[in-house]
């Protein structure tokens, strides 16, 4: 056996060797127990929701079967209601509640929350009252338009329509399915309208909100509101040919977390808002919406360094993270 020269002796090259077997064995067994702890916490959450889902079973299939009578089975009122009507109040009753506290400032238990300090205390009405008019416009004359191709997609599957709801955890293999998918076509159409020419004539109109509230998710250019707004969130259901209740779900929980994105607080219990508020802040950080391929793609390094980083977590406590985690003081000139 030949002895390494960073080594005094073999003696130490056969310990420090010995210590890195050691090491790699408590890293494997650590991993291996995470991995069948989580295994058996995942299954066990599904197998529990799963009771708690066919306990109600009957309640929301018997309430679906009342809604497809009360509309004879109009599988255009049906999709309408589902893919239009439902994650559309979902979207501005969620915002409703947000715009009340960006343009009054309370209550107070929401905008103590505020992750730009200083930032759209109050909102500017006359930006806020054109952001609600250019949300508006995509949602009638761009997302609803493009909702007719995807009604006969749906339509040619054959399972949209159908009178028995999916399964709890069919509902969840296809939720993890689009969250995929969301992520690929969002990060990549992002990075698109990223580029110089399409970023001065198209996403620059998102960016003029640096600091960025709720209704903002959707305030977009009309080709970008259909690349990266809407595509990724139809695509996985059109591939899927998921039930309409799933869509409605989707559509509904796709809509509510991109305000959460965009609407400028970090609320507790609900997901951080930090990373895409960063992105609004630095403007070339964070373009995906998982994070996921920001950081195979080293694009969310400058993130990772920022106070942002050390807040982008779920918030469990009442205590706001731009107390409990401030930011630097500046340095005086």
């Amino acid at each position: 056996m030949q002895r390494d020269p960073g080594y005094s002796t073999m003696a130490d090259q056969q310990t420090q060797e010995e210590k890195l077997l050691d090491a790699l064995k408590i890293t494997a067994y650590a991993l291996g127990t995470g991995l069948l702890l989580f295994t058996a916490l995942v299954n066990f959450t599904s197998w529990y929701m799963q009771n708690i889902w066919d306990t109600s079973d009957p309640f929301w299939q018997t309430t679906w079967l009342k809604f497809y009578d009360l509309v004879e089975g109009n599988e255009w009122t049906i999709f309408l209601w589902g893919a239009a009507v439902v994650p559309g109040l979902a979207f501005w009753g969620f915002n409703g509640i947000l715009m009340v506290a960006d343009v009054t400032g309370k209550p107070a238990f929401i905008t103590r929350y505020r992750i730009q300090l200083g930032k759209n205390d109050p909102v500017d009405t006359k930006k806020l009252r054109q952001a609600i008019y250019t949300a508006l416009f995509n949602q009638f004359f761009v997302s609803f338009p493009m909702l007719v191709p995807m009604f006969y997609v749906m339509k040619w599957w054959g399972n949209t329509f159908s009178k028995e709801l999916p399964t709890f955890q069919w509902f969840l293999v296809e939720l993890s399915i689009f969250t995929l998918i969301e992520e690929i076509l969002f990060y990549y159409t992002h990075r698109l309208v990223h580029l110089p020419l399409l970023y001065k004539h198209i996403h620059k109109k998102h960016h003029e909100w640096t600091a960025p509230i709720g209704v903002v998710s959707i305030y977009a250019h009309p080709l970008e509101h259909i690349l990266s707004n809407t595509l990724p969130v139809m695509t996985g259901p059109m591939i899927m040919g998921s039930h309409i209740v799933s869509i409605a779900a989707w559509f509904s929980l796709a809509l509510v977390t991109t305000s959460i994105s965009h609407c400028g607080y970090h609320l507790p219990f609900l997901p951080s808002p930090e990373f895409h508020d960063f992105h609004h802040l630095k403007f070339n950080q964070c373009y995906g919406v998982l994070g996921v391929l920001d950081y195979l793609h080293g694009t969310d390094q400058v993130f990772r360094q920022s106070k942002a980083f050390e807040r982008h977590r779920v918030l469990l406590s009442l205590t706001p993270l731009s107390e409990s985690i401030p930011e630097a003081p500046k340095r005086a000139e």
